[in-house]
């Protein structure tokens, strides 16, 4: 337990990315586009967000855990919104 291996990680979240992708495929291709789109800035909002605040406050909390999950929804449902 504990911390995740990068290469896991990375691992998940394209797996996250070509389940979203070939969720979207259903409305077609720019569909698919922008459904992954959405997971890859979402997760990259929140990797932003986790730095800074490992940075800033030397570890994270539940806090943070619960800002990086509103932070990665909010920045889903604006790339959807605006697409």
């Amino acid at each position: 337990a504990g911390v995740v291996p990068r290469g896991r990680a990375l691992l998940v979240a394209a797996a996250v990315t070509g389940a979203a992708a070939g969720a979207g495929a259903l409305l077609g291709p720019y569909g698919m586009a922008r459904t992954a789109a959405c997971v890859v800035l979402a997760v990259g909002a929140a990797e932003l967000l986790l730095r800074h605040c490992v940075r800033r406050f030397g570890g994270v909390t539940g806090d943070v855990f619960g800002g990086l999950a509103e932070t990665a929804a909010t920045t889903a449902l604006v790339v959807l919104a605006l697409g």
